[in-house]
């Protein structure tokens, strides 16, 4: 049994669109099991830990119907692309029929078949959960609709955007406290004991076939929100959380096994103290998208217990794409800065290319985009020279800087550093639209006494730097605006 790095990289694939690209590059058909060895050979190049396939479940024809009635999803789909047809439209990953992988895709062999090719290279596998709501023609709808949130047939009639009839019972629509109804999905009843039993059966059989799951919304299912959400029809709330519940009984039989929670609302601590190993970081997507460095740097005084159990990302199929809402140097630089934080880091497959646009999930295929090749490069650059053991699984401590009196530029710069043994590792970044300068003090002991040679593995440059200066007042930095340094810190 692998143990994993405390810190995994994550590449998000968009599974169905992905096998279609793969499909036209070598003018046949392509499955997760036949996916050409050469494809795993170059995501395994990149140095990730772990691959998250998204949207491998059997998707669901009534979820199809229902979407294309929709004039909203219909807007969105021609806007990402402008020729869309009926066929393109392959249904949400979200709007699960069933957990059994789609036999568009492969099938649960050619899942297995990925699995192992993955496993040979070292890497581990994600796959999607859904707790909140499953299809309309989901089996359970049939077999247990007491699973699900009920409505009355005086809701169907007056709100039936929100409750829909299916034979004799009428089902609640999915939704979150703060939105309408998601028209195409059925809520499922977190306090319900035999659904809680039923979803411990679900993740146990997926758990047979990943390493790992994607909870999407996951905060939704905290007995609090559900509670909030929907008041008497959920019934007796439970003593014990819902996720206090599954996570532990799954870890019982699978203890490598990883849950990474969708989540939102400033409830990831909540859902880490639940047993979540890794929660989203929205808050810093944001403060990098909108904010300054001050306010990155104070979001990262957080407790490391908290910060080791985030997800950091900059793209994600729910986001734009990072070359719209980071271009440029500042993409660079929030690159540079989020696969270089504790806790798990996430990748969304394109974001390398400088694809702009957002595919929304129905899609099966995408417009052609030009790459990009300098930030193709780039990426390769910067994952090859993080993908080391003094960041995947050393210690983290955020830098302090200071400037001067009549010059505060160093309220731009971020700084932080790893160490492991021996190893040492320092990064900076000027993330502001103005040069800035500063000194970064070191929080390392025993530099005193020594020279050290400073190596800046994306640019190729070294500094040497006296110990005793550089204990004493800081190693100094000018930097124009968003410019980055990531050293690779030797004695001589």
């Amino acid at each position: 049994m692998r143990t994993w790095p405390r810190h995994p990289v994550i590449l998000e694939i968009n599974t169905w669109v992905w096998l279609r690209e793969l499909g036209q590059k070598y003018l046949q058909p392509v499955t997760l099991a036949t996916v050409p060895k050469q494809e795993w050979d170059a995501i395994a190049a990149h140095g990730f830990d772990a691959v998250w396939f998204m949207g491998v479940w059997e998707r669901s024809p009534a979820g199809i119907e229902i979407s294309m009635r929709n004039p909203g999803l219909l807007d969105d789909f021609r806007r990402a692309l402008p020729d869309f047809a009926a066929q393109d439209n392959v249904g949400s990953p979200y709007c699960v029929r069933r957990y059994v992988v789609d036999e568009h895709l492969g099938g649960p062999q050619g899942l297995a078949a990925a699995r192992n090719m993955l496993d040979m290279r070292g890497l581990r596998l994600f796959l999607d959960f859904v707790p909140n709501h499953v299809a309309p023609d989901h089996p359970w709808v049939g077999t247990h609709p007491e699973y699900f949130v009920q409505g009355s047939a005086v809701d169907a009639q007056n709100d039936p955007t929100s409750f829909m009839a299916i034979r004799k019972s009428v089902f609640a629509c999915g939704r979150d406290p703060y939105f309408p109804a998601w028209p195409d999905v059925l809520q499922l009843n977190a306090f319900q004991p035999g659904l809680r039993q039923a979803v411990f059966e679900t993740v146990s059989d997926i758990a047979e076939q990943c390493d790992g799951i994607r909870c999407d919304m996951a905060m939704l299912m905290l007995n609090t929100i559900f509670e909030r959400t929907w008041g008497a029809r959920a019934g007796v709330k439970p003593v014990d959380d819902y996720w206090k519940s599954l996570i532990p009984a799954i870890k019982g039989r699978y203890p490598e096994f990883r849950f990474v929670a969708e989540a939102y609302w400033d409830l990831e601590w909540e859902l880490q103290q639940q047993g979540f190993d890794y929660c989203y970081d929205k808050k810093l997507y944001d403060r990098m998208e909108h904010g300054n460095a001050e306010s990155v740097r104070l979001h990262l005084l957080a407790d490391s217990s908290y910060q080791e159990k985030m997800v950091r990302f900059i793209e994600n199929h729910d986001e734009p794409r990072a070359a719209v809402t980071f271009p440029s140097a500042k993409g660079r630089a929030a690159a540079v800065a989020t696969l270089t934080l504790p806790g798990a880091k996430l990748l969304h497959e394109g974001q390398f290319e400088g694809l702009k646009t957002r595919l929304p999930v129905f899609l099966g295929r995408r417009s052609n985009e030009p790459v990009d090749q300098d930030l193709a490069a780039f990426y390769a650059r910067l994952l090859k020279e993080t993908n080391q053991d003094v960041i995947r699984n050393g210690a983290w401590r955020l830098c302090e800087r200071s400037g001067w009196p009549d010059n505060q530029s160093c309220l731009n710069i971020l700084a932080w550093c790893w160490s492991k043994g021996d190893e040492r590792t320092l990064v900076i970044i000027n993330y502001g639209q103005q040069t800035a300068q500063a000194w970064v003090h070191l929080p390392w002991d025993g530099l005193s006494g020594k020279e050290w040679r400073l190596n800046d593995v994306l640019s190729g440059e070294s500094y040497d730097r006296s110990g005793s200066e550089l204990q004493d007042a800081g190693l100094y930095v000018d930097l124009t605006p968003w410019k980055y340094h990531l050293f690779q810190v030797r004695a001589l």
